[in-house]
């Protein structure tokens, strides 16, 4: 049994700037990063599963309308909202994810679902409601996740044929995801990711939230990491499992190996954005390449920190 506890959450990462920042919304989002925290951590302290803490806090995230998962999720072309999210343990490596959800108020939980509950791993839009219906999951009206904001959002470039990241306006702009990731008394590890995509995207488009190894991964002994950036980047770089993969056969630290990823390989290839990661000795790293990223970190001994900021 480990003798430690350690919990890292995020709210995305992009052009986070104090100067565009009023003092109400920084205490808003600091006040939901606090109250996410302490949730997992209470899970924690008593005893409880990494997985427990990882659900409960992304549960949090999804309920405030400030982050762009669950309520207040962003807009699709067709003025729908498609869900996405992933989790996973790090014993036996199990995991559930979903995509395309259009009511499923906590995708997270269903993914949790779907890991106890499911021989298959990854479920798809009606697919996965259905199964939601079948394990008592509660649906929701779409309009649920909708905010004038969001509206205004998807109204600005509807029809410039382009897509956005989540943004409040042109000088306050993140990538939209929530996530967190744990260590439990036990010694497991365990990830959770969860978003609502980008403003104005066609075709089923899928970033990399909900793919197991891109978005969130976890592996007793190794780490668990749940991601945000540009989804197309971290699809292509295999990025959670990238973090894993270096500490497990190329020797890094978790250190190395996350800030590698994040100052190296993803913006090499294009993209920018962070990550969370946790490893077996309860450190925790929270890198991230632009100008601010929502995060907080507590552990067994350790006070909570919460940043917005660079």
């Amino acid at each position: 049994m480990s003798k430690i506890y350690a919990l890292a959450i995020h709210g995305g990462a992009g052009t986070i700037l104090k100067s565009a920042m009023t003092s109400e919304k920084e205490t808003a989002y600091s006040n939901v990063l606090r109250e996410a925290l302490e949730a997992g951590e209470r899970i924690l302290k008593s005893g409880g599963s990494a997985l427990d803490a990882v659900e409960k806090s992304v549960c949090i995230l999804e309920d405030s309308e400030l982050f762009n998962a669950g309520k207040g999720s962003v807009f699709t072309h067709d003025h729908t909202h498609e869900l996405d999210a992933s989790i996973m343990e790090g014993r036996e490596r199990k995991a559930g994810a979903v995509t395309g959800l259009k009511r499923i108020k906590n995708p997270i939980s269903l993914c949790r679902a779907i890991l106890n509950h499911s021989e298959h791993v990854f479920l798809m839009a009606e697919g996965a409601e259905e199964f939601a219906r079948d394990q008592g999951i509660s649906l929701v009206e779409q309009d649920y996740f909708s905010t004038g904001l969001r509206r205004e959002q998807l109204e600005r470039i509807r029809d410039s044929g382009k897509t956005q990241l989540d943004h409040a306006d042109d000088e306050l702009k993140k990538f939209g995801t929530v996530g967190a990731v744990a260590l439990d008394l036990n010694g497991d590890l365990a990830a959770a990711t969860s978003t609502g995509g980008i403003t104005n995207k066609r075709y089923g488009r899928i970033g990399d939230t909900p793919v197991i190894g891109a978005g969130t991964y976890a592996e007793n002994g190794v780490c668990a990491v749940s991601s945000t950036g540009h989804g197309e980047f971290y699809l292509r770089a295999v990025a959670a499992y990238e973090v894993a993969a270096m500490i497990k056969y190329g020797g890094l630290t978790l250190e190395e190996a996350s800030r590698k990823l994040i100052h190296g390989i993803i913006p090499q290839m294009g993209g920018d954005g962070g990550l969370i990661s946790i490893d077996a000795q309860g450190e925790i790293c929270m890198p991230f390449n632009t100008e601010g990223m929502y995060r907080a970190s507590v552990s067994k001994g350790q006070s909570a920190q919460i940043f917005i900021y660079r």
